[in-house]
Parts: structure tokens; sequence; C-alpha cells
């Protein structure tokens, strides 16, 4: 696993991935594009054999108080052994180093390996947007992790209950 902050040259596989993903609500090659060269954002990829196998992004302006989780996605084959993990501690790490003290994120109701991803690296169900993702009309759960406490774990030497599959 090689994970590497994402350029335009990464366009191309980043948007095949994020319209098999999303197959009903994928982001516009524009704004993906806009993404990846904003100032206060972060894109990394995840590469197998020179191979684009999943992609994440931060948004986490510099001196703000909080931060979002964009989007990840991990092709289906090389789903399970961790990527998804590590893309999303990769992604928090750099909030926490551009001052964010708090992450949020939505995710669809019916993605429970994502949900429960982001429980077990820390995150609560703060709210539901209902029918938010569209045309699909699935709610979206909003979702608060403190990222000074979770930082604080992790430099204690503290993990999560379920790690299974960690690539480091």
């Amino acid at each position: 696993m090689t994970l590497r902050i994402a350029t335009d040259d990464d366009l191309a596989a980043i948007m095949d991935l994020e319209r098999t993903s999303f197959p009903t609500d994928a982001w516009s090659e524009a704004m993906m594009r806009e993404e990846l060269v904003s100032p206060h954002g972060r894109y990394l990829v995840d590469l197998e054999a020179g191979r684009l196998v999943g992609y994440g992004g931060v948004r986490a302006v510099a001196g703000a108080a909080d931060a979002d989780i964009q989007t990840i996605a991990i092709a289906e084959a090389a789903r399970g052994r961790g990527r998804g993990r590590a893309l999303l501690r990769a992604l928090l790490q750099t909030a926490r180093e551009r001052g964010a003290r708090e992450v949020f994120l939505e995710v669809r109701a019916d993605n429970p390996a994502a949900s429960a991803l982001y429980v077990s690296e820390g995150f609560t169900e703060i709210a539901r947007r209902p029918r938010y993702y569209q045309p699909d009309d699935v709610d979206a759960i909003v979702m608060r992790l403190d990222l000074v406490a979770w930082t604080a774990a992790r430099a204690d030497g503290a993990a999560p209950a379920s790690e299974p599959g960690v690539c480091t």
C-alpha cells in the first residue's frame, strides 16, 4: 500500500473509481478537479502496483477548529484489508496538523461497512439528513469526531477495539 497526495494526473483514475463506487451520485469531474487543487483540501490516493485502488479527501482550512471528510472510496477488490482505515487516519492527521479540533462527515445510511469504520475510530452520530442522497432517497448520517481526543489516544498507544487488516 502506498499513500500519496493526489495530483491532477490522478484525476481520470479517481473519476473511474468515483463513478464505480457512487454510480447514482458521483461527483462531476469539474467538482473533483476543484477539490484536488483547493488550498483548503488534501486528497490522497492509495496505489497498489502502480494502480489507483482508493482515494480520500479532507477539507481542513488552516487554523479552523473543524474539518470535513469529503469522501473515501476503495475499489471493491481492495476492500477489507485496512485501506479505508489507513486513508481515514491519514486524512485525520492532516486535519489535526492544520489545527482542527473536530471532524465531521456524512455517510449513507445504507453503507454499514463505512459507518462501522467511522464508529471504530471514534466518530459518533449527531444528526440525520433525510433523503440527502439523491436520486436514491437515502438518509445521510452526520458524524463527529473529537480529533483532540483521537490524537491523544493514538499518542498514548491506545488503538480502537477493532482494527483488522490495518496497513502500515
